[in-house]
């Protein structure tokens, strides 16, 4: 068995990726900057961003409106009196459009206060719960009506505010 020796040298890109040599762009433009950007602050005075963030990474405030649930916790709202409709949220904590739909959630809470239930279930920690509610994309919301022979309305991706105040009000 005879062992083959190959050299990084000896490698040559194929003809197709090679440029021949009038083609060469002078060394000068590689100098001169396409686009010249301006910082809007100093590099020593850049803006301090505070924001509470726990050992593991995520961010943690334990004052919001929108209460993280588990799946026991849904069921039971959900097959329970109610006389307020109820919003559940599918997200998760890397996801972005989840972070800003949480955001518009929490002005929901605040301007409907007791009128709608608002709650969010993490699919990460629920994940056999999110199975089975089907939930393929993120952020999910299922909007629940008090109302037993309404059917729930499901909507999956980043939805504007004003679309979430609709289904609300007309829907539930």
């Amino acid at each position: 068995m005879s062992a083959v020796h190959v050299s990084v040298s000896s490698w040559r890109a194929p003809s197709l990726l090679r440029l021949p040599p009038q083609t060469a762009l002078p060394s000068a433009a590689f100098r001169q900057p396409l686009l010249t950007l301006r910082r809007p602050y100093p590099l020593k005075a850049r803006p301090v961003h505070r924001c509470a963030v726990a050992s593991s990474g995520k961010y943690i405030r334990e004052n919001y409106l929108v209460k993280k649930v588990s799946a026991k916790e849904v069921y039971d709202l959900v097959q329970g009196k109610r006389n307020v409709p109820l919003v559940i949220d599918f997200y998760a904590t890397w996801c972005g459009p989840c972070i800003l739909m949480a955001q518009d959630l929490e002005m929901l809470a605040v301007e409907y206060e007791s009128n709608v239930m608002i709650v969010k279930v993490d699919t990460d920690d629920e994940y056999e719960f999110a199975r089975d509610m089907q939930v393929r994309g993120l952020p999910t919301l299922f909007f629940v009506s008090p109302d037993p022979s309404k059917d729930a309305i499901r909507t999956e991706g980043l939805i504007p505010i004003e679309m979430m105040r609709k289904i609300i009000e007309t829907e539930m």
